[in-house]
């Protein structure tokens, strides 16, 4: 008996919602085709969940026009607010709502390679991993800086420690385990869904509370970057940031604690700058150090009571 819900029959596989939160972004369908290509669609059923975060349902067009003519279910979602948890949270409400036994998420500024979602479903299927999480690479326009190819400044990583573990994730390229204990009550806070930071707090949360993270790094999705994210001052905005969201989640409660942390992030600072003075002839190495000098100082604004900055403004 056919699942209306998911692609296939309804016994075969697992159940795995491909989730995508959007905002105003006409290359969605391009995100969009390249799910509805994957090779995963032949070992479990699969559904596309599709959660439009602006005022008005602006992208509902694009998503009906997706599902026409192919046998992969595609759900719409209005998730008004301007607040990307918002979203976030929708796509996981929908899918539990669907008894979807994995939501796997991508951006919609990304598009998935074919064995992307095989990949991630492997991982997480073969492991007992709460969330699983993938490489984003940079796609970069013809005019894009060499050295900024090379570089590597805009692909996402897990930074995995030495015992193996990962203490944090990302909503870019993610697969969630959704009968997992430790995620059936668990949601993006909106706190945070305007300055970004919701998946740091989520992800960061689930390790805390005992959850693990996996790495698949087949699972590859390619994020397009526009040249005005080629600029150094959105590289700094954005490591401010997320140095100002480290410094939400991780600043001691005590008084002493939060000095030392200071002290520490304000030393660093100081140390990367010089660095960066160094490496004046490496374009590369000078935006790095730079970049981690910006970090740090957004560190040294929270403990400081400086103000959030907002990224999901418009």
């Amino acid at each position: 008996m056919k699942d209306t819900r998911f692609s296939g029959p309804s016994a075969p596989g697992p159940r795995v919602a491909f989730g995508v939160c959007t905002f105003r972004r006409p290359i969605l369908d391009r995100t969009l085709q390249s799910l509805a290509a994957q090779s995963a669609l032949q070992q479990c059923s699969c559904c596309i969940i599709v959660a439009d975060n602006d005022d008005t349902p602006s992208a509902r067009g694009v998503v009906e026009r997706a599902g026409v003519g192919q046998a992969l279910p595609v759900h719409y979602v209005h998730a008004p607010a301007r607040n990307i948890s918002v979203a976030r949270n929708a796509l996981m409400e929908r899918a539990i709502a669907l008894d979807a036994d994995f939501l796997a998420m991508i951006d919609d500024d990304e598009v998935a390679t074919p064995d992307w979602a095989a990949a991630l479903i492997a991982e997480i299927s073969g492991s007992a991993a709460d969330a699983v999480l993938g490489p984003v690479r940079a796609s970069y326009r013809p005019g894009a800086p060499a050295w900024m190819r090379k570089a590597g400044l805009h692909d996402v990583v897990p930074v995995i420690r030495p015992d193996g573990r990962i203490l944090t994730g990302y909503t870019g390229n993610v697969i969630l385990r959704l009968g997992s204990g430790r995620l059936r009550d668990r949601r993006f806070d909106p706190a945070y869904g305007r300055t970004g930071g919701e998946d740091d707090v989520f992800f960061h949360g689930l390790v805390r509370d005992g959850g693990t993270i996996g790495y698949a790094p087949a699972a590859v999705a390619f994020e397009d970057i526009p040249e005005r994210r080629e600029k150094l001052g959105f590289l700094l905005r954005r490591n401010f940031r997320a140095g100002q969201t480290f410094g939400r989640i991780n600043a001691p409660a005590r008084a002493a604690g939060r000095a030392i942390l200071f002290a520490t992030s304000t030393a660093k600072v100081s140390v990367l700058l010089a660095q960066a003075g160094l490496s004046v002839l490496s374009p590369a190495r000078r935006t790095r150090a730079l970049m981690r000098a910006s970090l740090h100082a957004g560190v040294c604004s929270q403990l400081l009571g400086g103000k959030i900055l907002e990224i999901y403004r418009s």
